[in-house]
């Protein structure tokens, strides 16, 4: 394990500048009367996903009392994804805003706050202004976003070092994680490098922005920057955490990649400072991020959390009532390490914990404390999963009819398209809706894959194409493509249980998680049942609980989480052994598609030598 420099004491207040926000806004409530009812305890969470920022509200019980979404903007130009802080923070205070006033929410009754975000990586100068992170040279594009691939020869020569840090990395570094990015932008962008204070996860900037505390959390330092979290493992525990001098970084890591000035003044550019998820931030909210945000000055604020790790604190704990959380702490303990949380979005992110750290080729991880607090973090991943969807369907010739159909039926195109397979099932007589794609098969690595194979170079591949271009042709290939992501989950559960995992249950939450057919798929292939949360905006209940942990309504997050989770619908896999037998086969087509890549790229180089 390689050697974590002693820890020095920091601390750090700054702000930025505040800008009017504009942004239009989506609402949801579920208040009810509640608007008439005595004064409240409310937790707020805020999430800034790809394409929006959305503020939650949640009752002492967990429940959603409202919620509001304003969109961002982002910047797509091949394999650079750019977004800006400063178009983010408007949004923010636009979302909690608008759900505070939907809800009837009141200042006072907003306990504690959270924030969430995807692990894009933000630039700033000395005085918290944005610093361009883009070939145009545009100050506004200052955040590379997460799934941003410009940096695959940097992560290509960063793994080549073999430093003792990857293997705490699934063994090699994603292009997604931060290191290759901080690389390309010093060989690139010499300017803007030279200009840049402090480099932040996004969720830890936005606590920043919200507090002036520059705390970086537990959980982005050690996802995605390399982290040693374990490092503090006899410094500190969850009940009396603070803040904590940052003694995790391998520094001969940074030097050996060419980054050694981010070592410089104490890690001042990276993080001086962590904490686990929740610690309280600062004095809580500054009083110009309140008077924006529309909240009261002090309002304590929860180090945060990445998104999809705000997800698995939204539902790990989502069991049925049949199953009590309180059959004894060490039963508890260990029952959690049974279960893996499918967050279902863009991407979809693969949650399980464990007492133990594993080590498991092509995960990331073992994380200590970057989820659930003392617990050791397993992270599969699959790059696009809701992304390759939309992609699979808006560039099919059928899609703008089938969308026409959609909308005059008050429905979307995923539950129209469902029901056109239901329908083609009774026409074709076959015995279930999954055995239509016998002859079609769909590798879903269209942006590389993340987990297990780690291979960021990784194309997707359709197999059993024909010159049919009707809304039948687009069903079946949006059905392939679906059962396509559920072989690569069954592919990283069944290489984590083979390392040392015990997984049996998942538990979904997500966008995708709200399509039926979706669930069904993953329950009949994985072969576990798959429990679905009550609520349904689980990333914001997570973030809310890291508020309500800062408010210290809670000793720690797991003892939030088994108070304000909460079980849905419980999905489980078909017992005809057809269907087993069916996707038994189909999962052995998958896994061989991914081998005749590799043997294709092989013939490809030699050929081009």
């Amino acid at each position: 394990m390689p050697t974590a420099r002693k820890c020095s004491s920091s601390s750090l207040s700054e702000t930025s500048p505040i800008l009017p926000s504009s942004a239009s806004i989506e609402m949801s409530s579920d208040a009810g009367e509640s608007s008439s009812a005595a004064r409240r305890t409310v937790f707020l969470g805020v999430d800034v996903g790809t394409g929006s920022a959305r503020a939650g509200l949640f009752d002492e019980q967990g429940r959603l009392i409202g919620s509001a979404s304003s969109p961002i903007q982002i910047w797509k130009e091949k394999d650079c994804i750019e977004q800006s802080s400063t178009d983010i923070w408007h949004a923010v205070c636009t979302a909690v805003k608008a759900a505070c006033s939907l809800a009837s929410v009141v200042p006072e009754e907003v306990v504690g706050l959270g924030f969430a975000a995807t692990c894009s990586l933000v630039a700033v100068d000395s005085d918290g202004s944005p610093v361009s992170v883009s070939w145009t040279g545009d100050a506004r594009r200052n955040i590379i976003v997460w799934m941003d691939h410009r940096a695959v020869n940097q992560a290509e020569r960063i793994n080549a070092n073999n430093s003792p840090v990857l293997q705490y990395c699934g063994g090699s570094l994603s292009p997604e994680m931060q290191a290759p990015k901080l690389l390309w932008v010093k060989e690139n962008l010499k300017e803007s490098w030279s200009l840049i204070f402090r480099w932040m996860d996004l969720s830890d900037w936005l606590s920043f922005r919200a507090t002036g505390d520059d705390t970086r959390s537990l959980c982005t330092t050690v996802c995605k920057w390399t982290y040693l979290g374990h490092a503090h493992m006899e410094v500190a525990r969850e009940k009396d955490s603070h803040s904590m001098e940052a003694c995790g970084w391998d520094d001969v890591f940074w030097e050996e990649i060419g980054l050694g000035d981010l070592v410089e003044g104490n890690h001042a550019k990276i993080g001086r400072s962590v904490a686990f998820p929740g610690h309280p931030l600062g004095s809580g909210l500054t009083p110009a991020a309140a008077k924006e945000l529309g909240l009261l000055v002090g309002t304590p604020v929860g180090t945060a959390l990445i998104d999809a790790h705000a997800g698995g604190v939204g539902t790990m704990e989502s069991l049925p009532e049949t199953e009590s959380k309180d059959d004894g702490l060490i039963a508890n303990e260990e029952a959690i390490c049974h279960r893996m949380v499918l967050v279902c979005g863009t991407s979809t992110c693969h949650m399980a914990v464990s007492r133990n750290k594993l080590f498991i080729p092509g995960v990331w991880g073992p994380f200590w404390s970057a989820m659930v607090p003392e617990y050791w973090l397993t992270e599969g991943g699959q790059s696009a999963t809701g992304a390759l969807l939309d992609h699979i369907i808006e560039n099919h010739v059928a899609a703008p009819l089938l969308a026409n159909r959609a909308a005059a039926q008050s429905i979307s195109i995923y539950e129209l398209l469902n029901k056109i397979l239901e329908s083609m099932m009774q026409e074709r007589k076959v015995l279930f809706v999954s055995a239509l794609t016998e002859d079609m098969h769909v590798l879903p690595d269209f942006h590389g894959n993340r987990s297990p194979v780690a291979d960021p170079k990784s194309k997707g591949m359709v197999c059993g194409l024909t010159l049919e271009t009707s809304e039948k042709q687009l069903a079946l290939l949006y059905l392939a493509t679906i059962q396509g992501i559920a072989y690569g989950t069954r592919h990283i559960v069944e290489h984590c249980n083979s390392h040392g995992h015990k997984i049996d249950t998942l538990l979904a939450c997500g966008g995708l998680s709200k399509n039926p057919l979706y669930v069904q798929e993953h329950a009949d292939i994985v072969g576990c049942r798959i429990i679905l949360p009550r609520e349904s905006e689980t990333v914001l209940l997570g973030a809310a609980i890291l508020g309500a942990v800062a408010a210290q309504k809670y000793s720690g997050v797991h003892d939030a989480m088994r108070v304000l989770n909460a079980a849905g619908q419980v999905v489980h896999p078909s017992k005809d052994v057809k269907v087993k037998k069916y996707h038994d086969a189909k999962y052995q087509i998958f896994k061989s598609l991914y081998e005749q890549q590799l043997s294709h790229r092989s013939i490809m180089m030699q050929a081009l030598q």
